[in-house]
């Protein structure tokens, strides 16, 4: 745990309500971020963090150590492997490099240094295609698209989409889960979540939870 981190603590639960936060400046004019969570250097450590582009606006070419993990929430996100629009998840893996911009201005998810390791594969889903999303092999109701499922590393990702009025059964998380909320809302025994809250659970947690509303999730499991 780090100093000056920000919920750096990953034995502990962590909550956010992204709504909440104001918006600050990055290093770069027209680029503004809320952080969620960071451990090590302010501008060079582990985060996650929700980042806005202005129209017009870019940032300078610079590299992804330990890869970098993105999720589109509004507008089109662009850089020298195309224009990504809303629902586009993207994986960049470690040694990637690119200065990305957004001509008509974006909101997205952002996971920097949380996807180490060489030979990883460069991931790109479009998830604003409505043929991606499956019914749940599990949850009645439900629809999913799977994000990230590597062999030979533990984390893994999915989109969730739960309809009204689903309850599910407690689940234990042996290597944690964090979830962030894309729509709707959700409650458990902790609180209730609205659009963009964030939370991580430590390994070796439990929580149960429903929503009356529905909603859609991002899900990342198996990683802490």
């Amino acid at each position: 745990m780090s100093d000056d981190g920000l919920h750096d603590d990953f034995s502990a639960r962590a909550i956010v309500h992204g709504q909440g936060l104001s918006w600050a400046p990055s290093p770069m004019p027209g680029v503004w971020r809320k952080r969620l969570e960071r451990s090590g250097p302010a501008e060079a450590g582990r985060v996650t963090s929700i980042v806005r582009y202005e129209p017009g606006s870019r940032f300078r070419a610079h590299p992804h150590p330990e890869g970098e993990e993105i999720l589109v929430l509004e507008g089109v996100f662009s850089d020298h492997t195309g224009d990504h629009g809303p629902g586009s998840y993207l994986i960049n893996p470690e040694g990637f490099e690119h200065a990305p911009f957004s001509e008509p201005g974006c909101v997205i998810l952002v996971k920097l240094r949380q996807h180490p390791g060489e030979g990883r594969r460069t991931i790109r889903v479009d998830a604003g295609d409505e043929a991606c999303w499956k019914p749940h092999p599990e949850v009645a109701g439900a629809r999913w698209v799977p994000l990230h499922d590597e062999p030979g590393w533990p984390e893994r990702m999915h989109l969730l989409e739960l309809p009204a009025g689903t309850r599910l059964p407690r689940v234990r998380f042996p290597r944690g889960e964090e979830l962030f909320v894309l729509e709707g809302s959700y409650a458990d025994e902790h609180g209730t979540y609205g659009r963009h809250s964030w939370t991580r659970h430590p390994p070796g947690s439990t929580h149960q939870l429903h929503t009356d509303a529905g909603c859609r999730l991002y899900v990342k499991k198996g990683h802490l």
